[in-house]
């Protein structure tokens, strides 16, 4: 906004007034608190009960492979 104004030897004047806008007082973290994240890396990862069943079907599935193949080489 701004006003023209006449001063005392005839010349304009011009006032100007602006708004600043500042940022907020209180941080705003997206992540959350320094708490909240302590907590999250304190936690332990939950340990594995029982056994691996992929690793377990490969194996099988290996041995099947291998003794097919050497049933093969017999009879040949």
């Amino acid at each position: 906004m701004s006003d023209m104004s006449v001063g005392q030897n005839g010349q304009t004047a011009r006032c100007v007034s602006v708004t600043l806008v500042g940022m907020s007082q209180t941080p705003n973290d997206p992540a959350g608190t320094t708490h909240q994240f302590q907590n999250f890396a304190n936690q332990a990862q939950p340990q594995k009960s029982g056994p691996n069943v992929g690793l377990l079907v490969g194996i099988a599935a290996a041995v099947a492979v291998v003794v097919i193949i050497v049933v093969a080489v017999m009879v040949i």
